[in-house]
């Protein structure tokens, strides 16, 4: 009987993580997939996740897009406007938000993210003075349960894959990664792409070892915070 009642139990725990389950772009709302409810043939633009667990190493193949690899759908959104991702939950208010674009020159059926393209247009780490704190990223997301980004407005047109990742650091020296990708077609006339310097693999971004990923928030003596990766490039 225990072990039925950790059977039940168990989806209701994961979910008390989160995950991005939809999208507005343009004042149009755009749904995604929620977590253990696989939605087969689903006509969305988010590339479907399994389910709310983090992911919990840096180097993970499922941290490209947290196990996403298609979806039927994109959408089309102006360069220099905003796309908000939304969550449904979301339940730990230590970390950063990291925003990111990756170019899907020869369409979406063959863009699986895994080459060194992804570049960030947004991200917030501590915004305040101490590290125990929920003066966060991810805090403003537990706040307000979205989460707004600005596409570049100089970016080249075309196809992209955009990921929201959500690195969660409530746990000392224990980070929880939690990503996921939706397709995008950018409109506009800018010709501008991001400098090779800003740009990263992921996995591969960051090591495990990095200063922003393995963090204790509690008994460290970090003074400060500065999220792994490259910087943001606005374009």
């Amino acid at each position: 009987m225990l072990f039925s009642l950790l059977l039940t139990l168990a989806p209701a725990l994961a979910a008390a993580h989160g995950a991005v389950t939809s999208y507005i772009i343009d004042g149009k709302t755009y749904p995604g997939y929620e977590g253990f409810s696989p939605q087969p043939g689903a006509q969305i633009i988010q590339r479907q996740w399994p389910d709310y667990n983090p992911i919990m190493t840096a180097g993970a193949g499922s941290m490209t897009c947290n196990g996403g690899s298609s979806a039927p759908l994109s959408a089309k959104i102006a360069a220099g406007t905003n796309i908000t991702a939304v969550w449904k939950q979301w339940t730990h208010q230590q970390g950063p938000v990291m925003v990111w674009m990756y170019p899907c020159d020869n369409g979406f059926a063959s863009c699986d993210g895994k080459q060194k393209k992804w570049f960030k247009i947004d991200q917030m780490g501590l915004y305040g003075a101490a590290l125990n704190s929920n003066d966060w990223g991810t805090g403003v997301v537990y706040k307000n349960l979205k989460w707004s980004s600005k596409i570049p407005a100089s970016l080249k047109p075309g196809n992209y894959l955009i990921r929201h990742e959500l690195l969660a650091l409530h746990q000392s020296n224990t980070p929880q990664f939690y990503p996921e990708c939706a397709q995008i077609e950018v409109t506009g006339s800018g010709t501008a792409t991001a400098p090779s310097n800003l740009l990263a693999s992921i996995p591969g971004y960051a090591p495990q070892s990095d200063p922003g990923i393995m963090v204790d928030i509690y008994n460290g003596k970090a003074t400060s915070y500065k999220c792994p990766g490259p910087d943001v490039w606005t374009g």
